[in-house]
């Protein structure tokens, strides 16, 4: 008997928006917000039951990317990044939720409690007017010859498709595009960064713990020796270099340790089911066997146990968008400045590869990144936003971080606004006119 195609008998449904954005990370919550309050009917769709993306469901827990580097280890954090961030940072230190700068090598960063974030995310989009739908999972793009048109959706109440002005890809894995058929790229000719999973130990004696290993998040060269030794007695230990952050919560360190290949040696795809699944459960085999590590060998942590992993394993990199402009590994290391920068960043190269991350700093600046890389080369009514924006592979390593996030999120919430309220293509859009517009808004672009 010939097998029948899959019919859902639940109830479809029809919705309309002047802006869908999907995904609720920080560049999704940051445009979503932006475009609400600039008079647009925003409709913004999440496939977890809480916004936050990597720095959430991930775990990432940190703010990277809002200080610069310098070569000097006595000069205090220098924050070059500004505008939607600030007011994300703001709102979270209000709730308690929200560390002051922890060194982390050359520069500093921000480490967040993640409920929290969750929190602030929700009471920006509430109070914007923002119409959020989570637990939603999109399943197909609604397109009238090559311009994006909505998507159709799926929830446990049934299906609907969303039809919007202008969409924003915000999913961190370029999905929109990749359904829509536009082009995209996929890391180094399909290679991409290893996935990590992130988790918190809780009961820290974090005095003990700095008083012996000092300030720097970045483990010294005395753990990763003992690490290597540790090997010989029974311990698999596949990352040498472990990067542990005290967080708002008392007691706690945010662990971002693991190195998770597959099986075969492989470095792990996200974007493969089997690879995604494989990563998951290697992820938290190796979560208990660091805290078993830290526990027996770290100061200050002979008590702790493991308190929580990411709700996922934490993805670095997967599609990105083939855009009008690409961010070019030589733009992050000479620090370019660009016409039409919408955003900057002074975060290094961060390559996490082999039994230790490298690290490329680039001191006392930051590069721009251009409207392009959010523009796709191909097809019209959407426009990308955080880490699915075009990029070579190293510079992604550089550019996929949160305040960026943030950053990109608030400027293509401002193009989607002059999109929809001037008629204009997202192409169309003059990127030296909207980085003036993000200056008056707040962002550092000097």
């Amino acid at each position: 008997m010939a097998t029948t195609p899959a019919i859902d008998q639940r109830p479809a449904g029809k919705m309309a928006a002047d802006l869908l954005v999907v995904g609720g990370g920080a560049a999704g919550v940051a445009a979503a917000v932006t475009a609400a309050r600039k008079g647009l009917k925003v409709t913004l769709v999440e496939r977890y039951g809480f916004c936050g993306g990597g720095a959430v469901a991930g775990l990432s827990g940190t703010i990277c990317g809002l200080y610069a580097a310098s070569e000097d280890d006595s000069a205090p954090p220098k924050k070059v990044v500004s505008g939607f961030v600030d007011e994300f940072i703001a709102m979270m230190n209000s709730r308690g939720g929200l560390t002051g700068p922890i060194r982390y090598g050359k520069t500093f960063t921000l480490v967040h409690d993640p409920l929290v974030w969750r929190e602030a995310a929700d009471a920006l989009l509430e109070e914007a007017g923002v119409h959020v739908m989570l637990h939603t999972l999109v399943t197909g793009v609604l397109m009238e010859g090559n311009r994006v048109d909505g998507v159709e959706v799926y929830t446990k109440e049934g299906r609907f498709q969303i039809r919007a002005r202008l969409v924003i890809d915000a999913s961190g894995d370029a999905d929109v595009i990749a359904m829509a058929g536009l082009d995209f790229t996929v890391g180094d000719n399909g290679r991409v960064q290893n996935p990590t999973m992130i988790f918190r130990m809780q009961g820290v004696d974090v005095p003990a713990f700095l008083a012996a290993h000092g300030p720097d998040s970045i483990l010294g060269t005395d753990v990763a020796e003992m690490m290597k030794a540790a090997e010989s007695r029974g311990y698999k230990l596949p990352r040498k270099k472990g990067f542990l952050f005290p967080t708002p919560r008392p007691g706690e360190l945010l662990c971002n340790t693991t190195r998770i290949i597959g099986r075969d040696g492989r470095e792990l795809d996200p974007l493969v089911a089997k690879d995604f699944t494989e990563a998951e459960v290697e992820g938290r085999k190796q979560a208990r066997e660091y805290t078993r590590f830290f526990k027996e060998h770290l100061k200050g942590c002979e008590n702790a146990f493991l308190n929580d992993t990411g709700v996922q394993v934490g993805v670095r990199q997967t599609r990105q968008v083939r855009g009008v402009s690409t961010l070019s590994n030589d733009d992050v290391v000479e620090g370019t400045k660009f016409a039409d920068g919408i955003a900057c960043s002074p975060w290094p190269i961060e390559l996490h590869s082999g039994d230790k991350p490298r690290l490329e700093w680039l001191y006392d600046d930051c590069y721009e990144i251009p409207y392009g890389c959010f523009v796709p080369v191909r097809g019209e009514g959407v426009l990308v936003a955080g880490r699915c924006l075009s990029a070579q592979h190293e510079a992604m390593a550089s550019a996929r971080v949160t305040a960026q996030c943030f950053s990109y999120g608030h400027a293509i919430g401002v193009a989607a606004a002059i999109c929809i309220h001037d008629r204009v293509a997202p192409r169309a859009i003059d990127g030296a006119s909207l980085r003036e517009e993000m200056k008056r808004a707040g962002a550092a672009l000097d």
